[in-house]
């Protein structure tokens, strides 16, 4: 009877160990996402379906059209927008419309450099009066006032948050294309970076903001860097950017603290329950 009951802890242990390790994985549900920019849409979809399994990505041309929110909705899951060089004032705000529109129906957004150049609330040139329409309520960030600073930009270690979209991301370096951001009241900053924004305040590297239904995450460098300058960026890109999929993929639920697979904690909390188990297992042998 003991050796039963010993064998049933095991069991149940190894079971619990097996589920605590599954969580700790951090994996995620396979999502579509449509690749939305003026430019090198193709190009950055093509290199995230080379570089980042498990997601599917389509390149969507926004330059000139708008899809429609039914098409949207349909075909994709999470959307990344972006832009690179500007796009005609009216079709951003009409993009930005579209794309709030879909947040709202409880499907992730992801931005990327350079959509903070082109907020209404940037001074350069390429940035300017229109913006990016209703989707400038539910993003995470306003610009510092410059936007982008053309400036080399690392991430800041001491400001990582354990979180989903932080896993696996310790450095995160640009030489330009990155960063000149400022965080909204209510927007959940995990990761900032190292420089301060224009206002001399902390510069957000990677944030988020919940809006009723719509989740809009701010990875704040450029996702086709790949293409364009890869000479000039460093350190957990792709894994900053899969992490914002996966979190999108999850409808961003943060849910308990996550304590990414193979970590020293993880693998503590293992060798502990595994010593537990296995010292109560022995104990009940014995007797």
């Amino acid at each position: 009877m003991q050796t039963r009951r010993s064998g049933s802890i095991t069991v149940c242990g190894a079971l619990a160990l097996a589920a605590l390790w599954a969580a700790a994985s951090g994996t995620a549900d396979a999502a579509r996402v449509g690749v939305l920019s003026n430019s090198y849409f193709n190009e950055t979809a093509a290199d995230f379906n080379a570089k980042i399994p498990g997601h599917t990505f389509t390149g969507v041309d926004v330059s000139t059209t708008v899809p429609a929110l039914s098409t949207l909705t349909t075909n994709f899951d999470v959307l990344l927008l972006f832009e690179d060089s500007p796009l005609a004032n009216a079709n951003a705000t009409a993009v930005g419309d579209v794309v709030a529109s879909y947040a709202n129906t409880g499907r992730p957004v992801v931005l990327g450099t350079f959509y903070d150049q082109y907020r209404s609330d940037a001074s350069i040139a390429l940035g300017g009066a229109s913006g990016w329409g209703t989707l400038e309520a539910i993003d995470p960030n306003t610009t510092d006032g410059n936007g982008t600073p053309y400036a080399p930009r690392s991430l800041d270690a001491t400001s990582i948050v354990p979180h989903p979209l932080t896993t696996g991301v310790t450095t995160l370096t640009a030489t330009q294309f990155a960063g000149g951001n400022q965080a909204k009241a209510g927007t959940i900053v995990v990761a900032n970076w190292a420089q301060k924004n224009a206002k001399g305040n902390p510069d957000p590297a990677i944030a988020y903001r919940i809006t009723g239904a719509a989740c809009v995450i701010h990875i704040a460098i450029a996702p086709d860097y790949p293409t364009v300058d890869p000479t000039h960026f460093g350190g957990d890109f792709y894994p900053a950017w899969r992490n914002a999929f996966n979190f999108g993929a999850s409808k961003c639920a943060s849910g308990a603290a996550v304590i990414p697979a193979l970590s020293p904690v993880a693998l503590m909390l293992a060798a502990l329950l595994l010593a537990a188990i296995g010292g109560f297992a022995l104990r009940l042998s014995r007797r």
